[in-house]
């Protein structure tokens, strides 16, 4: 149902660059480029991730309650990429661990502070 989801950046080309090398074992890829906004997306298609300057030109800032959720598709992917993020500059915002049943995450905030977490169910 979701087709993308947008987070501002205060700089688009380091944005772009930290969600490639992030996503790269998923394939990811520069999917539309339009100076301001890139969506990344993989071969498979589906939901992508935007990163943009804010359209209204003011600071891009991480919304309050806001996270997005990626589903690499194993408890081993959230784990490995949850450790490439905090070593391309993202900081720590929870461990990977199993955190109900049938749900395993990994939380960070990428280099402008938007929380993202890495996910497994099952």
């Amino acid at each position: 149902m979701i087709a993308y989801t947008t987070i501002g950046t205060a700089d688009i080309e380091k944005s772009k660059a930290f969600y490639l090398a992030l996503l790269s074992d998923m394939e990811a890829m520069i999917v539309m480029d339009t100076g301001r906004l890139a969506a990344i997306g993989t071969p498979a298609g589906g939901c992508m991730l935007a990163v943009c300057t804010p359209y209204n030109e003011e600071a891009a800032t991480p919304g309050n309650g806001s996270m997005i959720s990626i589903a690499p598709g194993s408890k081993a992917l959230v784990e490995s990429l949850h450790a490439k993020a905090l070593e391309l500059g993202g900081s720590d915002e929870g461990a990977p661990g199993q955190r109900m049943d049938g749900f395993y995450g990994a939380y960070f905030r990428d280099t402008d502070g938007n929380k993202v977490c890495f996910c497994h169910f099952g």
